[in-house]
C-alpha cells in the first residue's frame, strides 16, 4: 500500500510497565511468543478482520496487504456508517477502525462495538502520529492505536499481536500513555479500592496481564489452564469495572499494584 509517509513512524508493540511508567518499553515482537507474536498452536488459526475507513483506497489497501497472509482473512470492509452492521454480521476477531470519519466518529463506533457480547479486538487507525484522542480511545476499550502508513510487512504481525493479547501503539501514542496524568488523588484511591476486591490469584493474573502476556502464557507462568485464566480475566474486568485488558493494566499501574511486586519477580 502506498500511502504518504509524512515523517511518521511505523507502529510498534507496546508492552505495559513492569514496575511503573519509567520502565515502559516497546518491542516489535517478544521472546514470550512465537516469531509473529503468536503462541504455539495459534499459527494455524485464521484471523478474521474487518477494516473500517471512510476512504475506499485505504480499505482496499489494507485488504490487499492483510489478505496476502494465509492466516488472516479480511472478511469485510466498511465506512463508518456501516461499521457496526458489518461487525455484527461477520463477527471478526479484529477490527481496524479509523478514528476520524466524516459520517460517524470512530470513538462512537468503538463504544458501540465494546457493548457487544464477546466484542472483537479494536485498534484505531490514524493518519498522523499526534492524535489527541489516544487516551480517550484506550480508555474506551481500544487495544491499539496505529498509523495508516505503517510498513506493509508489519501489518500482519500487528494483527497477530492484537489477537495474542498485545497492545499495538505508535511511538507518539506510547509516549502519551507514559506521560499521562494518573488523575486526582480521589480517583486513584477509588481505583485502589477496586483492586483490593481482587483475590490474591486474580491480582497475580492482573500483573501478568499488565506484562502483556496472553492467557496461554499466563497459564504457563502460574500453572493454570488457559480456560481458568480466561475466567480469572473475566472476573478481573468485572470487579475493576473495565472492558478491556488494556484498561485493567492501566488501572493496576495507577493503583500501584505493579510497584508492590518484589524486585526479583519484576526482573523475570
Amino acid at each position: 500500500m502506498s500511502l504518504p509517509s509524512g515523517g511518521c513512524y511505523p507502529a510498534v508493540w507496546l508492552e505495559l510497565p513492569l514496575a511503573g511508567p519509567q520502565e515502559l518499553y516497546v518491542a516489535l515482537g517478544s521472546s514470550r511468543h512465537g516469531p509473529d507474536g503468536m503462541n504455539e498452536g495459534e499459527a494455524e488459526r485464521v484471523i478474521r478482520v474487518v477494516v473500517v475507513d471512510d476512504e475506499a483506497l485505504v480499505r482496499s489497501g489494507f485488504e490487499l496487504i492483510l489478505g496476502a497472509s494465509e492466516d488472516i482473512e479480511v472478511v469485510a470492509t466498511a465506512s463508518g456508517g456501516h461499521a457496526v452492521e458489518a461487525v455484527r454480521r461477520e463477527r471478526p476477531d479484529v477490527v481496524l477502525l479509523d478514528i476520524r470519519m466524516p459520517d460517524v466518529d470512530g470513538l462512537t463506533v468503538l463504544r458501540e462495538l465494546r457493548m457487544m457480547p464477546d466484542p472483537p479486538v479494536v485498534a484505531m487507525l490514524t493518519t498522523f502520529d499526534a492524535d489527541e484522542y489516544i487516551l480517550t480511545a484506550l480508555n474506551s476499550g481500544a487495544a491499539g492505536f496505529l498509523l495508516k502508513d505503517t510498513e506493509p510487512e508489519q501489518l500482519a504481525h500487528l494483527v497477530r499481536t492484537l489477537v495474542a493479547g498485545g497492545v499495538v501503539l505508535s511511538p507518539k501514542a506510547s509516549r502519551t500513555l507514559v506521560h499521562s496524568h494518573p488523575g486526582t488523588e480521589a480517583a486513584v484511591d477509588e481505583e485502589a479500592a477496586r483492586v483490593r476486591l481482587l483475590t490474591a490469584r486474580e491480582r497475580d493474573v492482573l500483573v501478568l496481564v499488565a506484562e502483556g502476556l496472553s492467557n496461554a502464557d499466563i497459564g504457563a507462568r502460574i500453572h493454570l489452564g488457559a480456560g481458568t485464566v480466561k475466567d480469572h480475566v473475566s472476573a478481573i474486568l468485572t470487579k475493576l469495572r473495565v472492558t478491556s485488558r488494556v484498561q485493567a493494566a492501566l488501572l493496576a499501574q495507577r493503583a500501584g499494584l505493579l510497584d508492590e511486586r518484589p524486585r526479583s519477580e519484576a526482573g523475570r
